[in-house]
């Protein structure tokens, strides 16, 4: 039987093939935006077993088992390591048609060499075979990474990062570029229950006591420096909607005063200082020349019972409701005023912003960069085959899909990268079938350059590296 995932996957025409193995398929990868731990790249980590490398914090196959019933025992639980894999084996045929089918599959193949569909009648012996591989140095965090031909990757930080081990690996023969990304949504979080122990912490990672707004600025501008410093290049933050208040300065150090003083803030009032703090960083970012990203949309934590056994990101958020365009708008607007708006990318979790978003980046896009503006690749929930392919075929539509920068993983998994695998066969089949229709014209080398643009260069030249 020939393997499911062979070397023509997701490829429907002899065009696409062509667009593929001719153009996409050897390109180098750069992940400009992860979750991976730095620590455990800077230490070349091995991991015991497959399941500590494979499932501990993927989420996304966390939810998929309980959907099926499997005993949170077998997932976060105290079940062994092998019992865990058995479990996740045993449901994988059950998983048919959602993305985590094929990025199993894809990943037991380019990793591992394994062509078997993963099921109950196998899962020993795969545990057994991958297990016994990632032991060895040829599976260790850098190899793995090597393995997948990862020129560039950004991990995610909060502004009390030490940033230590991305200081190992600056100085390291490590041959992948690993950078950082600021992430100070915490700091925004003033209505939250830990905010002033979280100002406290920030406090003694800038050297600055914080008593004031004054105080908060400084602090943020001193972590900013210290991770540019240090080759940050990016930001990040993942909000529910970005706001647009107005507000006065003094509205805004009354709040932050009623907050440090044990106040309750309420929504107007959290509003108000979220867009001032926001405003204030981008245009520190703007004046570093970084790229800002914005996550937007997701409902997160909506089981409070798990959220208080588990945690956070361990599978209870879902695609949220929030109003988008005329904030975002004015937000933007507000820093494209002054000429201090940076490049920023937008990624949206509700497929129903996709036609905002779409139109919105052209707004802001000025001609002084070429694609300054980006709408970011399927984000999420989004980042399976029909939400890649409305990103794409709305993105071409409504704004120009040569300009596009392409994938990132936005993974906590070192086995994530054929993710890029994926996108790219997706583009490339959506390009070559066009061809092939007429809808493009038969001019491979040049169509061919626009996919390698999107793969690849698009995003080396937007990040400057």
């Amino acid at each position: 039987m020939t393997n499911f995932i062979n070397e023509d996957f997701l490829l429907e025409s002899k065009e696409a093939k062509n667009l593929y193995h001719g153009y996409a398929a050897k390109l180098p990868i750069i992940d400009y935006h992860n979750h991976l731990p730095p620590e455990a790249i800077a230490n070349n980590t091995t991991y015991k077993n497959i399941t500590s490398l494979w499932l501990a914090g993927d989420h996304y196959k966390w939810r998929a088992m309980r959907t099926l019933g499997v005993s949170e025992n077998f997932i976060t639980g105290s079940a062994n390591d092998r019992d865990k894999f058995i479990k996740f084996a045993e449901s994988t045929p059950y998983m048919i048609r959602n993305p985590l089918y094929h990025w199993t599959h894809m990943e037991l193949s380019r990793y591992f060499g394994i062509n078997e569909l993963l099921s109950a009648k196998n899962a020993v012996n795969v545990y057994e075979k991958t297990s016994a591989l990632v032991q060895t140095k040829e599976f260790s965090t850098q190899s793995l990474l090597q393995k997948m031909n990862v020129e560039i990757l950004c991990t995610t930080e909060d502004p009390i990062d030490s940033l230590e081990h991305h200081t190992t690996l600056a100085s390291s023969d490590f041959n992948v570029k690993v950078s950082t990304a600021f992430r100070p949504d915490k700091s925004l979080f003033i209505d939250g229950e830990a905010y002033n122990d979280y100002l406290d912490q920030l406090g003694r990672a800038s050297n600055q006591n914080i008593h004031t707004y004054e105080d908060l600025c400084l602090a943020l501008q001193n972590r900013m420096n210290y991770f540019h410093s240090k080759g940050c290049r990016l930001s990040d933050h993942g909000l529910e909607y970005i706001p647009f208040e107005s507000f006065t300065e003094n509205e805004v150090q009354s709040i932050f005063k009623k907050k440090r003083t044990g106040g309750e803030i309420n929504l107007l009032e959290k509003e108000k200082f979220q867009t001032a703090l926001l405003l204030f960083l981008g245009k520190g970012y703007h004046k570093l020349g970084w790229v800002q990203q914005f996550h937007l949309g997701a409902m997160r934590n909506n089981n409070s019972r798990m959220f208080q056994k588990l945690g956070p990101d361990t599978g209870w958020d879902s695609i949220g409701q929030f109003p988008t365009a005329r904030s975002l708008s004015q937000f933007l607007n507000a820093l494209d005023r002054d000429n201090q708006l940076s490049k920023t990318i937008l990624y949206n979790l509700n497929p129903a912003d996709n036609e905002m978003l779409a139109t919105m980046i052209g707004n802001f896009n000025d001609g002084s960069v070429k694609g300054k503006i980006q709408w970011g690749s399927g984000w999420w929930f989004l980042d399976q085959l029909d939400g890649m392919t409305d990103q794409i075929n709305i993105l071409s539509n409504m704004g120009l899909i040569s300009c596009f920068i392409g994938m990132l993983t936005d993974s906590r998994s070192f086995l994530s990268f054929p993710r890029h695998e994926y996108f790219r066969r997706l583009i490339c089949n959506l390009f070559g079938n066009d061809m092939k229709k007429g809808l493009l014209p038969n001019d491979p080398e040049w169509i061919g350059s626009i996919i390698s643009d999107i793969s690849y260069q698009n995003a080396k030249s937007y990040f400057n590296y």
